[in-house]
């Protein structure tokens, strides 16, 4: 399988596929970053979709799902700095009207247009801001203006998230490019996230969506900041066909899995990488689980303990902090033979063995943690299952940024 990382893709990177973004000022003062983003393919493409599970979802959730019934789609209008969250109904006859103006905008069908929004919960959104914006991005809309839109669609994230993979098929060569936000209120089941994945690939809906189901629980569903499951959360795989490269074997349906999920884990790192206020990308690897559904547990509970979290930014390898949440994360487990090491560039260090504590060196563990990446490895010998688990530290600034969040 020859599967290539594009340096400097994103997500219009396969064919046909352009963006652009500008600034409207949906949160009214002024910036230098643009805040309203438009991708959209050349072409008619297939459309898988995931949302939040958190009950009190927002508008563009609302409607989104409504949309993806068809299970096509040409564009999204992408908006940051305003959730439409907590808006009733008038939130979604706001989001309903952005995404007409976008169809008229762009010549295209009802319903082929998705309308997304990051931001402040509880405030209505600037409508008419946003379609100004909107109609004047569509006719400036480039294949090299993805970078763009995903600087457009952060809110406190530091760096912009991208990815692009070339692949090799039977019938060809096809990219799949991406594009994700996400920094705070990150929690499975998914987070606040958007993540936008492009394929010039001809892959059915139904295929589609099974494919990112099965990526996202390996990736996004795997990624913690804060312990918060958003209003927003949406991940979108859109594929045009424009290669001429069709996904039907099962071969090149497990090849072209196999790309979806090198590309959402690349996006849930950078996302617990660019947690809010994170020192610390941590990386969880639990094994040795009767079950994946085991290991999965495991690796969640401790990625997510704000104990562990907090040693962590102080370099303090306390690992009984690890140990205590794998023994609450509800998972099957015997803790009496359990291993659990500290790896990062610096090193490796075992702190606890066969289920007691190693006559490790604090200092040797202190030098592992100053590194930016951390992962944490347990076994329980067990079984077979295993998972691993994304997530950060937490630090003072996370208090300072969301102390600050709506001022």
């Amino acid at each position: 399988m020859t599967m290539t990382t594009i340096p400097g893709g994103g997500v219009t990177t396969p064919k046909g596929y352009v963006a652009g973004a500008c600034y409207v000022g949906v949160k009214s003062h002024k910036s230098d970053k643009p805040d309203v983003a438009v991708l959209c393919s050349q072409y008619p493409a297939t459309c898988a979709a995931l949302f939040t599970t958190n009950k009190f979802c927002a508008a563009p959730v609302i409607l989104g799902r409504e949309i993806l019934k068809k299970g096509k789609a040409r564009a999204f209008v992408i908006n940051s700095g305003n959730a439409n969250a907590a808006t009733g109904q008038q939130g979604v006859e706001d989001a309903r009207r952005i995404q007409r103006a976008a169809e008229a905008a762009m010549g295209l069908g009802e319903d082929e247009v998705f309308v997304c929004s990051t931001g402040v919960i509880g405030q209505r959104l600037p409508v008419d801001k946003i379609v100004a914006g909107m109609e004047q991005i569509v006719p400036q809309l480039r294949d090299d203006k993805g970078s763009e839109a995903a600087w457009a669609i952060m809110t406190t994230d530091t760096v912009r998230k991208e990815v692009a993979l070339e692949v090799q098929l039977s019938g060809g060569t096809i990219r799949m490019g991406a594009m994700a936000k996400g920094s705070g209120m990150i929690h499975p089941n998914m987070a606040t996230m958007l993540a936008y994945i492009t394929t010039d690939a001809g892959v059915e809906a139904s295929v589609a969506q099974g494919m990112l189901k099965s990526s996202a629980d390996k990736s996004f569903n795997m990624t913690t900041v804060d312990g918060d499951t958003s209003t927003n959360d949406s991940v979108f795989l859109v594929a045009n066909g424009a290669s001429g490269v069709k996904v039907e074997s099962q071969a090149d349906q497990e090849i072209f899995a196999a790309a979806l999920d090198q590309v959402c884990i690349h996006l849930a790192r950078a996302i617990a990488s660019d947690g809010e206020g994170a020192t610390h990308l941590m990386v969880v690897e639990a094994k040795g689980l009767p079950t994946l559904k085991d290991a999965r547990l495991v690796a969640r509970s401790i990625a997510g303990s704000n104990l562990f979290k907090a040693a962590v930014f102080g370099r303090d390898a306390n690992w009984g902090r690890i140990m205590t949440a794998a023994g609450y994360s509800g998972a099957d487990l015997d803790p009496s033979h359990a291993d659990c090491a500290l790896q990062s560039t610096a090193g490796r260090v075992v702190v606890m063995e066969d289920g007691k504590c190693t006559d490790y060196s604090e200092e040797f563990a202190t030098q592992i943690l100053t590194e930016h990446d951390v992962t944490i490895q347990v076994d329980f010998h067990s079984g077979d299952g295993e998972a691993t688990a994304y997530g950060c530290d937490l630090t003072y600034e996370y208090v300072r940024i969301n102390g600050d969040y709506r001022t």
